[in-house]
Formats: C-alpha cells, structure tokens, sequence
C-alpha cells in the first residue's frame, strides 16, 4: 500500500523550504497568547490558537491568500477527517509520525531538536506539525480502505483483460500468508515497552511455525495472534514490507505500535501469477500513477462527513 508515503511525501513537498523560510526574528507562540474558540466540529473546539498556528504552517508553505480563512478551513477538515479516522481505527501510530518526522528533519539538513526550535520560533510548534502528520498519513489509507485501493477500485473483467494483452503476460508477485504477533502494551504502561520489545525480539528464535501459534502465545502474558491470511506483496503496508523482505527464520523484526509490540510470522511464501494477482498488481501500479494528485474518493468522503456533522463557525 503506497498510500502512507504519498501523504508523508505531500507534507514533504509543501514544507520544504520550511528551515530557509523562518525569520530570525523570534516569534510569540500562539499558545502564550489568550485564545477562544473559533469553531466546533461536533464536539471538537478549535481556538484562535490552533488557527494562528496553522497560518504559521501555511506561511512556511509559502501560501498565499487569507491565511486565517484558509487556516481554518483546514482545521474543520482536519477534524472531521481525525474523528473519522478514531472511529474506524485507521490511526498510523505514534512511533510512525516519529519516524516521518525524524525523516523530515534530515531530509532538511536538521536534527530533530533543530526541526523542533525552528518550529517554535516559527510559532507552529512540534505537536502542531506532528498532528498534521499523522492525519497527512492516516487519512489516505481510510479512503483507499472504504472505497478499494486506488480510485479505481476493483477493476472490471474488460479492464483486467485489456490490461493482460497490453502487457502480454500475467504479472507475477509474492504470495504471502501471514500471522501477527502482538506483544500488548496497554496504554496505561508504555513505560514496558523497551521491556516488552526485548522479550518480543527473544522469543522470535523460539516461534515454532504458523500451525502452533496459539500455543506459543500462552507461553508469554499478553500475547495475541491475529490470522492477517492471504496478502499479496503490492498490499503489504509500507511499514511492514521492508521488514519482510528481511526476514529471516519465519519471522520479521518487531515494531512497535500503538498495540504494543508487533511481529509477522510468514506461514508460506510463493510467487503466483493468477487473475487476482494480476488485479492486485495492476491496482498497485494505479496507485502509483495517482501519486502526484489526491485520490478523488477523498474529497467525496470528506463531504459525506461534513454533511452528517455539526460544525459552528464563530
């Protein structure tokens, strides 16, 4: 699934001149200054702090225009789509809005506690920047799962068989079957998790094979299995397919999420080159090509969502 870096890749872009835009003049941060509230979407309130902190943002982008308007146009959608994506259980976890905001540092020549001065002086702020991120990030993924991967969705049978002849020969890809082990962290005590992952990265060596899964998970307090089947290598989620294709010895290296700490155990592996397989790489090679523009299905969700919801602007 490419959807998680092309929003990463969207913030890149539009905030990369981002440590040659700030002035050296220091700057208050909104949050010192008395804020109300400007809007409600739902039950969620947006104040004149959030808005002055996303003009900062914009004005880093080079934006031009009523800047408060447009900032808080922004923040409504934001909202909703944030809300959204709680309730489906979409979220990207925080480790990854870490990651993507460590690499948007040195993507820009900075460490990250440059990244997060420039962003205060600027009177943006890291959580603020962290924030977008992870909607920038979560949001495309609940659309290409509410409407299939890809604007196009599914192809049709005349599609897939045009699509067959231009190409000549069915596509071939990796068939995987897959197995999640998920060291629970409750959020209560994310003070374990170093804990948690060194005895997820040990009891690799000792994970006997798919069949006896849930046997080895009673062997550890905490431990769940979730059967992910059949998954095709253009489906694999970007923060899981470099890990697979290090594995070794059945399983992947950990993560950690917001579960707690996570692995996958390859079940079997093997190269296909079926009609679903065509389908799934032909919808992946789609994705691609869409890199450049947002999905169409985004903006028709967004509206579904703004018309079931209660938004009072002030």
């Amino acid at each position: 699934m490419a959807t998680a870096k092309k929003g990463t890749s969207v913030l890149l872009a539009g905030v990369i001149a981002l440590s040659l835009s700030v002035s050296p003049t220091p700057m208050v941060a909104p949050a010192q200054a008395a804020t109300s509230v400007v809007a409600v979407v739902n039950k969620t309130a947006i104040t004149s702090g959030d808005v002055a902190r996303r003009a900062a943002f914009l004005r880093l982008q080079r934006r031009s225009g009523n800047l408060q308007k447009i900032a808080k146009e922004e923040l409504v959608n934001e909202a909703l789509k944030r809300e959204e994506i709680a309730r489906v259980g979409m979220s990207v976890s925080t480790s990854d809005v870490d990651a993507s905001f460590e690499r948007f540092a040195n993507s820009n020549k900075m460490s990250v506690s440059q990244l997060n001065s420039v962003l205060d002086q600027a009177g943006v702020g890291a959580a603020h920047f962290k924030s977008y991120i992870a909607v920038s990030m979560s949001w495309p993924r609940l659309v290409n799962a509410r409407y299939g991967a890809g604007a196009r969705g599914r192809l049709s049978n005349q599609d897939l068989v045009t699509r067959l002849l231009e190409n000549k020969q069915k596509p071939v890809t990796t068939e995987y079957f897959l197995k999640q082990v998920v060291f629970v962290v409750p959020a209560s005590k994310k003070g374990i998790v170093g804990k948690r992952k060194a005895e997820a990265e040990k009891s690799r060596a000792s994970f006997p094979g798919c069949d006896q899964a849930m046997e080895f998970a009673k062997n550890y307090l905490d431990v769940s299995i979730r059967n992910l089947g059949r998954v095709m290598e253009p489906e694999l989620p970007p923060e899981w397919k470099p890990l697979i294709e290090k594995a070794n010895g059945g399983t992947t290296g950990t993560r950690v999420t917001e579960r707690g700490v996570e692995y996958l155990a390859i079940c079997n592996q093997r190269q296909v080159s079926d009609d679903v397989a065509a389908e799934i790489v032909f919808r992946a090679e789609d994705i691609g090509k869409e890199q450049e523009g947002e999905n169409p299905n985004a903006e028709k969700y967004l509206e579904e969502l703004r018309s079931k919801a209660q938004i009072v602007i002030q």
